[in-house]
């Protein structure tokens, strides 16, 4: 059997990821291998109680190990490393860096603090567990890295700055990784979800200080992207659903977009002027109505 590391398992595309996988057992498009031991961590076990019941809803309990892992905190990192390799007999075939936060409002009344948890998370955190797997995958001359990325990493957007800074960084690094890594047989994926449910929207601070000059544009903007682009929302299990193709796919794609804006995205991604991009998005969210 297989195994795989998969952070951010509390809630969302984590969670339903790592039911995904570790339900699933033999495939044609896996070449008829076994199915996945899934490693689901997250960094508070206190809330392992929605994952502990969907995996045994889907009669796959014993193919899953929850571990606490903080892809912020070195000493966390090190620490859920060392015990899922240990679980796993120091084997390890994949890793899907889920993990992720955000914060919403304009850049200038964005507190460093919350911009740094955002990058700390999104960006750093990819990077040190990876770092800490490297050797692993390396030495065995295999291992599939996996990334959850967005479709916020085609083009920016209002109000998100950090959040489509994080994503572009992460792609710029996963591109430049994969030269590195080929020649040990190590994989790099991007998956690229569009809009989907999500507990990140309800979850993810909103910064809007009373005296801020970005008050009107703010307000306007909350109530479009309810209406515009929350209503749309999907299922985020469909996600969960293209990580583990990723993951059983003998030879795997580098990009994943997933959902109908994020195919958008991709297909129209480096072919618009940024002037055109910015009219599409103004137009779409009714920015140009708005006054200061």
């Amino acid at each position: 059997m297989r195994s795989v590391l998969i952070t951010g398992t509390s809630s969302g595309f984590g969670l339903h990821t790592a039911v995904e996988v570790a339900r699933r057992g033999w495939h044609v498009f896996a070449m008829a291998r076994r199915g996945w031991h899934v490693f689901a961590t997250m960094r508070n076990l206190a809330k392992r109680a929605p994952l502990d019941a969907a995996v045994a809803a889907a009669g796959a309990a014993e193919r899953l190990d929850v571990t606490q892992l903080d892809v912020t905190q070195a000493a966390s990192v090190e620490a859920g490393v060392r015990a899922v390799l240990q679980r796993a007999g120091g084997h390890l075939d994949a890793v899907v860096h889920n993990a992720g936060v955000a914060v919403g409002g304009a850049f200038e009344d964005v507190p460093d603090a919350e911009a740094r948890r955002v990058m700390e998370t999104n960006f750093w955190g990819v990077l040190a567990l990876t770092r800490a797997l490297l050797p692993t995958f390396r030495a065995q001359r295999s291992g599939r890295i996996v990334i959850v990325s967005s479709n916020s990493a085609y083009a920016g957007e209002p109000a998100n700055a950090i959040y489509v800074a994080s994503k572009w960084a992460i792609e710029g690094w996963a591109e430049s990784l994969a030269y590195e890594v080929t020649p040990f047989n190590i994989g790099v994926v991007l998956v690229e979800p569009g809009s989907y449910k999500t507990e990140i929207w309800g979850n993810s601070p909103r910064v809007l200080p009373e005296n801020s000059a970005y008050r009107a544009l703010m307000q306007h903007l909350e109530k479009a992207i309810d209406e515009k682009v929350l209503a749309s929302a999907r299922d985020p299990r469909e996600v969960a659903q293209v990580i583990a193709r990723a993951l059983d796919a003998r030879k795997p794609r580098f990009r994943y977009p997933v959902g109908p804006d994020a195919w958008i995205g991709h297909l129209v991604r480096g072919k618009l002027p940024s002037r055109v991009q910015r009219f599409a998005i103004t137009r779409l969210l009714g920015l140009h109505r708005v006054r200061s």
